[in-house]
């Protein structure tokens, strides 16, 4: 039997890293998805201070589950 799989992309937050907020953002997605499968990390980046100073990071990640008809 085959499978279809949907992708759906999130972003995670956190104070402390981008690896934190992976870990937050995949926490997050389990809370509603069944199944997950991959999480593909697409892209970081970081919020700065007013003084240039990082504020917080960001991890934007793909995220696949398996794909279920009503």
């Amino acid at each position: 039997m085959s499978s279809v799989y949907k992708i759906i992309e999130i972003i995670g937050v956190s104070k402390k890293g981008w690896e934190d907020a992976a870990r937050e953002a995949m926490t997050a997605a389990a809370a509603t998805l069944r199944e997950l499968r991959v999480a593909e990390v697409k892209d970081m980046d970081v919020t700065l201070k007013e003084n240039g100073e990082i504020d917080m990071f960001r991890t934007k990640l793909a995220v696949s589950f398996k794909y279920e008809k009503d």
